[in-house]
């Protein structure tokens, strides 16, 4: 079994995988979008939605105090430890208007969806791209067998070769890049339901703030 396994590891034939994967990820959608789809990666496995939800609707009820207070000018004085929650709060408490404020809202929002969009769709395009290449490496591999029929010390490294991509490409497809999708737009969508709830606060609280000042009118008697 261990001898097995030890042959499913070609370097090169990795390598030359990857590679390929790579560079088609990096056509289909820029190699910013892919750096960012790496970057992805190290928050996706600290990630907590529960947890910034929590620790967002604690930090709202003192955002909230302090706006009643001192005046929505002293709301980014909380502290928190999230930068979404410390922005909006620093973006709150400089508005003028609760209109300034729900526009940078709804642009920010639309902002981080799609920066979000494009990393779901590097790893989605690394999902496609590995079976096709793997296929491709598969077709190389028996052109190599048929052209070396003569030769039967030839045969067992082009149908390895075969064999070998056709493997790496739903290891990588099925094993990695997809569930690597599905897990980054969970994780998008989760946050996503908090920060649209902090935005809603936060807009209460602005309008509230803001509103104009009811005098009642003094009749002169005559």
């Amino acid at each position: 079994m261990i001898a097995i396994i030890g042959h499913l590891f070609d370097p090169l034939t990795l390598l030359a995988m990857l590679g390929g994967i790579t560079l088609v990820a990096s056509f289909q959608n820029g190699a910013h979008a892919l750096g960012r789809a790496m970057a992805a990666l190290g928050p996706m496995l600290i990630a907590d939605p529960a947890r910034d939800r929590d620790a967002a609707r604690a930090a709202m009820l003192k955002i909230d105090q302090v706006a009643q207070l001192r005046g929505l000018a002293c709301t980014d004085r909380v502290k928190t430890a999230n930068a979404f929650l410390t922005h909006a709060a620093r973006k709150l408490a400089n508005s003028e208007r609760s209109e300034q404020f729900e526009l940078w809202a709804a642009q920010m929002l639309a902002d981080r969806t799609q920066r979000h969009g494009a990393v779901h769709k590097v790893w989605l395009s690394i999902a496609d791209a590995a079976p096709a290449l793997g296929m491709a490496g598969t077709i190389i591999g028996l052109v190599g067998m048929f052209a070396a029929m003569d030769d039967p010390a030839a045969l067992g490294p082009a149908m390895a070769l075969a064999l070998l991509t056709t493997f790496y490409g739903v290891v990588i497809a099925n094993m990695i890049a997809a569930p690597i999708a599905a897990r980054l737009t969970d994780l998008s969508e989760r946050e996503l339901v908090w920060q649209q709830e902090v935005i809603a606060r936060m807009l209460a609280i602005a309008r509230r703030e803001n509103a104009p000042v009811r005098r009642a009118s003094i009749r002169e008697v005559a």
